[in-house]
Order: C-alpha cells, then sequence, then structure tokens
C-alpha cells in the first residue's frame, strides 16, 4: 500500500477551513503567531486570530462564497477585538459584496496574499491584555492536546 500524501490526508474539509490554512500559513511567513477558529467572547468565534511582531491582534474572516458572506450576522461584533480586521475570500469571491474600510486576503488552501491593508483601529489596554492572554492559554492548550492527550483533563480515561 503507497504511502498517503501527508499534504492531502491533513487537507481541512469545509472551504473555510482551507482558506483559513492558507491565511495561517501567510501570517506566520510574516512574522505573525496565528490562531484559527478563536472565541474572543461568548457567541463570537473568529476564523483566524492573530499577533503581529508588533503586537497588533490581526482578525480575518473567510468567506467561501456569496451565501456563506450574506448568512453572517456576527462580524462586526469582531471589529472590537482586534487592531485591524480583514476579508480573506478565494479568487473566485465577489469583492464588491464587501463592506469598504476592510482589509483583503485572496487565499486558497496552500496560502495567501494580502491584497488590502485594513485600517488601524487601536485596542483599549485592557481588552489587548486580556485577549492576548486567552490567545497563549488557548494556544497552549491545543499544544498539549496534541503532544499530551490526556494532559489537558489530567487522566486516563
Amino acid at each position: 500500500m503507497p504511502n498517503p500524501d501527508p499534504m492531502t490526508e491533513t487537507l481541512p474539509v469545509k472551504p473555510g477551513q482551507r482558506l483559513a490554512r492558507g491565511v495561517a500559513r501567510m501570517l506566520t511567513g510574516i512574522g505573525h503567531a496565528a490562531l484559527a477558529e478563536f472565541v474572543p467572547a461568548g457567541g463570537l468565534r473568529v476564523d483566524v486570530i492573530s499577533v503581529s511582531p508588533k503586537g497588533e491582534i490581526w482578525v480575518v474572516e473567510c468567506k467561501s462564497c456569496r451565501a456563506d458572506f450574506v448568512a453572517d450576522r456576527k462580524w462586526q461584533g469582531y471589529l472590537e477585538f482586534c487592531d485591524r480586521f480583514f476579508w480573506a475570500v478565494d479568487a473566485d469571491f465577489p469583492e464588491d459584496l464587501l463592506p469598504a474600510g476592510s482589509g483583503l486576503i485572496r487565499a486558497d488552501s496552500w496560502g495567501a496574499e494580502l491584497v488590502r491593508m485594513a485600517p488601524e483601529t487601536r485596542l483599549a489596554g485592557a481588552r489587548r491584555s486580556r485577549l492576548l492572554r486567552d490567545i497563549a492559554r488557548v494556544s497552549t492548550a491545543r499544544l498539549l492536546a496534541l503532544t499530551d492527550p490526556l494532559g489537558i483533563s489530567g487522566a486516563a480515561s
């Protein structure tokens, strides 16, 4: 039996997850610490949040099609949890749907390119501090779950 291709075996299933993977690769390539599917507050889940080398917090919302964008009623709530807000879409997405005044990233499963930089809206210090702690805790818990699945609960099943 041939060895499976490790690149396709771990390919995310949903279109938005594929975009998020490409976005995370791009952000990591420019020095960011990227984290997918982060919950900044109850009822909200951002597709990708990242911390830049300068400490800026970016939120990237991935939209795979027109219907995905139209159905999203929560994205404006994400604005209060970042210094810069971006949309990530594939090459076929109708960009004229996207609100002006936000950043734009064109992405696919394998990478992404920054098309338009988002304007900066600085977070308040207390919110930035809380978000940075939460991002660190979630990232650490996810890494621990990969390297020591029993480490989270501390007990064997």
